[in-house]
C-alpha cells in the first residue's frame, strides 16, 4: 500500500471543496467497504452508491411474474442473488413450485435437455452478463426453454441521474466490469467528470485522484484508470453478439421510474425464447409501500444507516429490502464489514 498512501496524501492536497462522487458498481461498493476507503478520504470527499447493483434494481413485478412461472409448473432458474429477493407475493425462496439455483444460463439449458418440462432462466444483469445469453440463444437451445429477460443498460440510468439533479453529484466512478465489455466510448457523451475504476483499493484510490483532479481543473471528460482490463472501445465480439440477439427497450427499475432505452428486449428472430410471450404474460406495476428506504440508495441519496430497519428488522438472514439481499447491495455490504 506504499502507492495506495502517496495517493491518499495526494487526494489530501487535492480535495479543497464538499464533493459528492457516485460509483454505479456494486463491487466497487463492496471494494471500498473491505477496504474501509471511505476512512481514509478527505471528509470533504463524499462517495456514494448508484443503482449498481442488477439484483437490487429488479423490480417486484419481475419477481412476481418468475414466481408464477413456477406455480404454473415451470422450472425457474435463477441465480442465488435473486432468490431471497422481494416481490409483492414474497420471494422466490418462499415460492411454491421448481425453483433452481444455477450458476449461469447454461446449466439452465443443461437442465431443459433433461426434462419435458419448460425451462425459464431468469436473465439479469447489466451489459456484463449479456453477451454470454445472447452467445447461447444463437445456439439454438431446446424448445422447452425460454428467458425472463431482465437485463439493465447503464449509461440511460445515468442520464436519468444527471437529468434529475436530485443527488447533486459532482463525478462519476464508471463500473470497470460493464466498461470491460462495453468500453467506455459512449459515456463521453455526459458533461461530466468520469473515470474507470478497477477493484482493488489502489484500482480505487487512483480512479478517485483522476477524477477530483479533472473536476478541479474544470474538465468534463473519461479517463481510463483501468486500463489493463478497458479499453475505450471495449469488446466488440461481446457487443456485436449481445446486439445482434437484443435490442434497447423502455424498462421501470426498481426506486426508478420507466428510464428510455435502459432496457434489453429479444429481437423477433428470438422471440420463441421469451417467456413473457411465450406465457402470455405481462411485467405489472406495483407500487412499493415498504418503509424501507432502498430506493433513496439507488439513487445516491441516503446511506443504510439512514434507514430505520437497517440491522434491526432487516439484516442478511431476514431481508425486507433488496439491498440487504445481494452481495452487491449497499445494506448487505454495510452489515457485512459492520459499517
Amino acid at each position: 500500500m506504499a502507492v495506495g498512501r502517496e495517493i491518499i496524501s495526494g487526494l489530501k492536497d487535492l480535495v479543497t471543496s464538499d464533493l459528492r462522487i457516485m460509483h454505479v458498481c456494486g463491487t466497487h461498493e463492496a471494494s471500498i467497504a473491505k477496504h474501509g476507503i471511505r476512512s481514509v478520504l478527505p471528509p470533504q470527499l463524499n462517495v456514494v452508491m448508484g443503482p449498481g447493483c442488477p439484483v437490487c434494481i429488479t423490480p417486484q413485478g419481475e419477481i412476481d411474474v418468475a414466481i408464477d412461472l413456477a406455480a404454473e409448473g415451470c422450472i425457474v432458474t435463477t441465480y442465488g442473488d435473486l432468490l431471497r429477493v422481494p416481490g409483492s407475493k414474497g420471494s422466490l425462496e418462499s415460492a411454491d413450485g421448481d425453483i433452481r439455483i444455477v450458476q449461469g444460463i447454461h446449466k439452465a439449458v443443461e437442465i431443459a435437455k433433461t426434462t419435458d418440462k419448460d425451462v425459464v432462466f431468469i436473465s439479469v444483469g447489466f451489459e456484463t452478463t449479456v453477451p454470454t445469453v445472447a452467445a447461447t440463444l444463437l445456439q439454438e437451445p431446446p424448445e422447452n426453454f425460454s428467458i425472463l429477460c431482465c437485463h439493465r443498460l447503464v449509461p440511460p440510468a445515468m442520464q436519468w441521474l444527471l437529468d434529475q439533479g436530485e443527488a447533486d453529484l459532482h463525478g462519476f466512478i464508471l463500473p470497470g466490469h460493464v466498461c470491460a465489455v462495453m468500453g467506455y466510448e459512449e459515456y463521453e457523451k455526459f458533461p461530466v467528470p468520469q473515470v474507470v475504476a478497477g477493484f482493488d483499493a489502489e484500482d480505487l484510490l487512483l480512479g478517485l485522484y483522476m477524477l477530483v483532479a479533472q473536476i478541479n481543473a474544470g474538465e468534463a471528460k473519461v479517463e481510463n484508470a483501468y486500463p489493463r482490463a478497458v479499453t475505450r472501445e471495449g469488446n466488440k465480439k461481446a457487443k456485436e453478439l449481445m446486439y445482434e440477439v437484443f435490442s434497447p427497450s423502455d424498462i421501470a427499475w426498481r426506486g426508478f421510474p420507466v428510464i428510455p432505452g435502459s432496457g434489453l428486449a429479444l429481437k423477433p428472430r428470438f422471440e420463441e425464447y421469451d417467456a413473457l410471450q411465450r406465457f402470455e404474460m405481462t411485467i405489472p406495476h406495483i407500487e412499493d409501500r415498504s418503509p424501507c428506504i432502498c430506493d433513496r440508495l439507488l439513487r445516491g441519496l441516503a446511506e443504510p444507516t439512514d434507514c430505520p430497519l437497517y440491522g434491526t428488522a432487516c439484516t442478511p438472514r431476514s431481508p425486507v429490502g433488496p439491498c440487504m439481499v445481494s452481495h452487491e447491495g449497499a445494506c448487505r455490504i454495510w452489515h457485512q464489514y459492520h459499517r
